[in-house]
C-alpha cells in the first residue's frame, strides 16, 4: 500500500503564505482555508477550485471541521456548516456558501482547536489560554472543561463523546465529561504535543509532538507503538475513519501508516510543513494544508488482497490486477468510479466503489448492484453471501447480488464496527455490542431477526474480538471470543431452553482465526501460533482439549503478530513491523472434519493409524462421542492410553436400553442435570437417583427419592455406608428426619438388595 500524491505546479492559494486547514464536505470535494483569508472549495472530479469566500482581513484561521453528516444511522437535516476557529480568539460558524452565521468570543489568544462530537450536539474548543470550552450546536457555551497554564494545541472527543483528549505541555489527558469521573494524564512526549486524534472504531489514540515522533497508545495510555525520531516536529496526523490506518505529515513529509504504527509508505513532497490532514469519508483519500500555500491531495494505492492461487492488487483508483501464480495469468479489472473497499474469499471478489458493488467469480462477467451509501466500512465474507457496512447500516447479500436481510438492533452505529467486532457464517452474524462490550448480539443471517427470542449472549468480561466458525450446521454453529484479559472461549450459539455454557480454551490469546473449510481455530497465544485441532473437544471431554492442540514455536516471528486469515493449510500473520510471515498446519486435522462429518468413522481411524500422531487420535476421540459412535471412541480412547474411559465407554454400551446408554454418554461429557432429566423422563427413577449417589449429591438424591416415593432406604443406606467409611456422624435435618422412620436392619437390607 502507498499514497499516490499530486500537487498542482502552482497553488491556488496565495504563494508562500500557508494553509492552515482542510476538510471534506463529500467524498470528492474539499474545503481549504489559508492566511491570505480565503476559504476556497475544491472538486476532485471535475478539477476545478473556486473561491467560497474571502474572510475579513482580521480573521486568520487556524482550524475548520465539518458539522457530521450521519448522526448513528441517520442523515442529518441541518445545514451543512463547519466550525473555523482563528487567532482573534473566536471560532465562526460558517455556512457552506461561505456566509459567516454566527461569530463567538471563545478564548483569550488564538483558538487552536474546534471539533464538532460525533452526534453534533456539541462542539469543544481549545486556546491559547489554556482553557477547553464546552458549546451547544448553535454557539452557546455549556461549560468550561479544564483550565491550565500552557496553551492546549490539539483536542479530540473519544468514540462514544463522553470523554475528552488534550494536549498539556508535553502530557495527553483523557477528561470524562462526568465530574466525578476519574482523568487520565501521562507524559506522551519529550516535547510539547502539538496534535492527537482519537478513532471511534478502533479506539486508539496518535499523538506527534516537537521530539519528531508520533505515538500510538491505547484510551488508558498504555503506549504501543512510538516511531523513531523524523528530521521535523510532527504537525499533523489524522485517523482514517475505517481506524485501519492513519497519516502523519512534517516538514515536506507525508507518511502512511498501520493502525499498530509501521509505516507503509513515505513521500516527501515540496510542501513545506503539511499543517493539517484530513481523511475523505470513504478512507481512499486525504488532503494536506501545506506551509508552502499549496494543499496536496494523496490517493491510496496497491492495496493487496490474496486467497489460495490469487493475488489482487489496486494499481490505480479504479484500475485492480488479478494474478494467478499458479499459472501466471494476469487479468485486469476497470471499474467506473473509484475503489473504497474490496474482499476476497471463498472463490468470490467483492468491490465496492463509490456508488455501485461489483461481484466476481470469474474475472469476466461481474454481478453489479447500486448501493445507498458510498462509504462501505467493511466487507465481511461466508461461503454463501456477504456482509457490506456502511454509515447507514448492515446488509447482508448473497453472491447473485440479492439483498438478504439487514439485522437492526437500539443503539447501532454502523460507522463504528470493524472486522474484530463483527463475524458472519452462513446462518449467523455477531456483533459486539460497543455500548455494553460483555454483550454480544446474535442475528439470523438470512432473517436478519435476533436469535433466542432476542436474548444475546453476555460474557462475564469486555470482549475484544468474536468469531462465528464457519463449517457444519446451524444448529452446531459455535463463536469464539477473546476478552479484555485476554482469554479465549467456545460456547454455543444456538441452544434451546438453557443458558449457553462458555468454556476457557485458552490464555493470552492476542489474535485468532477460524479455518474456511473446517472448524479448526488458530491463535497467537504467547509467544506461540497454537491450533486448536478440534476446538469443540470442550464440550465432549474437557480433558481431551490440551491433547489436540498443533503448537509452533514463535521464535520466527518478530514482536505481536497478528493473524490476517487460515485459509486450507496456511495460516498468514502480520508481524509487527508490518511484514507478512506464511505458517503451515498439518493437513490431516481438516481431513478428520471432513470424515466425521459424512460419518466415514473407518476411513477416520485409517487416517490415524496412517498418521500415527496423538492429538489426531484425541480429535478422533472426541468426535466420535460426540456424535455417539462408541466404538470408534473406544479405539481412538484407547490409542492414547486414557483406559477409564475405555471402561466407562464399555459401560455405556452395556446399558439396557437407548435412554439410560444417552444419559451416561450425557454424564460422560459432565452433562449431570441433563443426564438426569433423560433418565427421569424415561421413567428410569432409580438409575436418575444412582446418578446422583455415585456423585455424592446427596440432597439432589434423597429430594428425587421422597418426590417419587421410591428407594428412600436404598439413599440413607448408600448415605450411611459413605459416613462410616469416613468416621463421620449424620448431621444433615433432612437425611436425620428420614431416618427416624427407618431401620437400621431395613437400610441393610436394602442396600444388600440393591448391591
Amino acid at each position: 500500500m502507498r499514497l499516490k500524491t499530486s500537487l498542482l505546479q502552482e497553488p491556488k492559494h496565495i504563494l508562500l503564505i500557508l494553509v492552515s486547514c482542510v476538510g471534506w464536505t463529500t467524498a470528492d470535494e474539499l474545503y481549504s482555508c489559508s492566511e491570505d483569508h480565503q476559504i476556497l472549495r475544491w472538486n476532485l472530479l471535475t478539477s476545478e477550485t473556486n473561491l467560497v469566500v474571502k474572510l475579513p482581513d482580521d480573521i486568520y484561521p487556524i482550524d475548520l471541521h465539518w458539522f457530521p453528516k450521519t448522526v448513528g444511522c441517520k442523515k442529518q437535516n441541518q445545514t451543512e456548516i463547519f466550525v473555523l476557529t482563528s487567532t482573534d480568539g473566536k471560532f465562526h460558524l460558517v455556512s457552506k456558501t461561505g456566509r459567516i452565521e454566527k461569530s463567538v468570543e471563545a478564548h483569550k489568544g488564538a483558538v487552536l482547536a474546534g471539533r464538532w462530537n460525533y452526534d453534533g450536539t456539541a462542539l469543544i474548543t481549545a486556546g491559547e489560554d489554556g482553557q477547553i470550552k464546552i458549546w451547544s450546536k448553535s454557539g452557546m457555551l455549556r461549560s468550561t472543561l479544564a483550565s491550565q497554564g500552557s496553551p492546549v494545541y490539539s483536542v479530540a472527543w473519544g468514540p462514544d463523546s463522553d470523554r475528552i483528549l488534550y494536549t498539556s505541555g508535553r502530557q495527553l489527558v483523557v477528561k470524562p465529561l462526568q465530574p466525578s469521573a476519574k482523568v487520565i494524564q501521562w507524559k506522551a512526549h519529550d516535547g510539547v504535543v502539538l496534535k492527537v486524534d482519537w478513532n471511534s472504531v478502533n479506539d486508539l489514540i496518535l499523538s506527534g509532538g516537537e521530539d519528531c515522533k508520533y505515538k500510538v497508545w491505547d484510551s488508558f495510555g498504555r503506549l504501543l507503538y512510538s516511531s523513531s525520531s523524523h528530521d521535523y516536529p510532527v504537525t499533523s496526523l489524522s485517523w482514517a475513519p475505517d481506524g485501519e490506518v492513519f497519516s502523519v505529515g512534517s516538514f515536506n513529509t507525508l507518511r502512511l501508516c498501520d493502525k499498530t504504527g509501521w509505516s507503509y509508505a513515505l513521500e516527501k513532497p515540496n510542501t513545506g510543513s503539511v499543517f493539517s490532514v484530513a481523511w475523505s469519508a470513504d478512507g481512499t483519500q486525504l488532503a494536506g494544508a501545506c506551509g508552502n500555500g499549496h494543499v496536496i491531495f494523496a490517493h491510496v494505492v496497491e492495496q493487496h488482497w490474496e486467497w489460495r492461487n490469487f493475488v489482487i492488487t489496486l494499481t490505480k483508483r479504479r484500475t485492480m490486477q488479478v494474478r494467478n501464480v499458479m499459472n501466471d495469468a494476469v487479468d485486469v479489472l476497470e471499474f467506473r468510479d473509484r475503489v473504497i473497499k474490496a474482499s476476497l474469499a471463498y472463490g468470490h471478489l467483492v468491490v465496492a466503489t463509490s456508488l455501485q458493488c461489483y461481484v466476481y467469480k470469474n474475472w469476466n462477467t461481474p454481478l453489479i448492484f447500486d448501493l445507498k451509501e458510498g462509504t462501505v466500512s467493511l466487507i465481511l465474507q461466508a461461503e454463501k453471501h456477504f456482509l457490506l457496512v456502511d454509515g447507514a447500516g448492515l446488509y447482508t447479500f448473497s453472491y447473485e447480488g440479492r439483498l438478504i436481510s439487514s439485522p437492526k438492533f437500539p443503539g447501532m452505529r454502523a460507522d463504528i464496527l470493524n472486522a474484530q467486532g463483527v463475524s458472519l457464517s452462513n446462518d449467523t452474524i455477531a456483533i459486539r455490542d460497543k455500548s455494553d462490550e460483555k454483550v454480544i448480539l446474535l442475528f439470523d443471517a438470512l432473517t436478519g431477526k435476533a436469535l433466542a427470542d432476542g436474548k444475546p449472549l453476555t460474557h462475564k468480561v469486555e470482549v475484544v474480538e468474536v468469531a462465528l466458525d464457519q463449517c457444519g450446521p446451524s444448529n452446531e454453529r459455535k463463536i469464539a471470543l477473546i476478552d479484555k484479559n485476554r482469554d479465549l472461549y467456545l460456547t454455543s450459539v444456538r441452544h434451546l431452553g438453557r443458558e449457553p455454557k462458555i468454556c476457557k480454551i485458552g490464555s493470552m490469546v492476542h489474535s485468532m482465526a477460524w479455518n474456511d473449510a473446517a472448524n479448526i481455530l488458530c491463535g497467537v497465544q504467547d509467544n506461540q501460533l497454537t491450533v486448536w485441532y478440534y476446538p469443540s473437544a470442550v464440550f465432549t471431554d474437557k480433558d481431551l482439549l490440551p491433547k489436540t492442540l498443533y503448537m509452533k514455536d514463535g521464535s520466527e516471528f518478530s514482536r505481536t503478530p497478528n493473524i490476517l486469515s487460515y485459509v486450507g493449510t496456511k495460516v498468514t500473520l502480520r508481524q509487527g513491523d508490518g511484514s507478512l510471515v506464511y505458517s503451515s498446519v498439518p493437513p490431516y486435522p481438516a481431513l478428520l472434519h471432513e470424515y466425521s462429518t459424512s460419518a466415514r468413522w473407518e476411513d477416520a481411524l485409517r487416517l490415524c493409524r496412517f498418521a500415527k500422531d496423538q492429538s489426531l487420535w484425541a480429535c478422533l476421540a472426541g468426535m466420535a462421542m460426540a456424535n455417539r459412535e462408541l466404538t470408534t471412541a473406544e479405539m481412538a480412547y484407547a490409542s492414547i492410553g486414557e483406559l477409564p474411559r475405555v471402561q466407562y465407554i464399555n459401560f455405556i454400551k452395556q446399558q439396557p436400553s437407548k435412554e439410560s446408554s444417552l444419559a451416561h454418554m450425557l454424564m460422560f461429557s459432565g452433562q449431570v442435570q441433563e443426564a438426569e432429566a433423560t433418565l427421569l423422563q424415561a421413567g428410569l427413577i432409580y438409575q436418575a437417583i444412582q446418578v446422583n449417589i455415585d456423585l455424592f449429591n446427596w440432597e439432589r438424591a434423597l429430594e428425587l427419592a421422597v418426590k417419587h416415593k421410591t428407594h428412600v432406604d436404598t439413599v440413607l443406606a448408600y448415605r450411611q455406608k459413605f459416613l462410616q467409611k469416613f468416621g463421620r456422624k449424620e448431621t444433615n435435618k433432612r437425611f436425620l428426619q428420614y431416618a427416624d422412620g427407618v431401620s437400621w436392619n431395613s437400610l441393610s437390607a436394602a442396600l444388600v438388595s440393591f448391591l
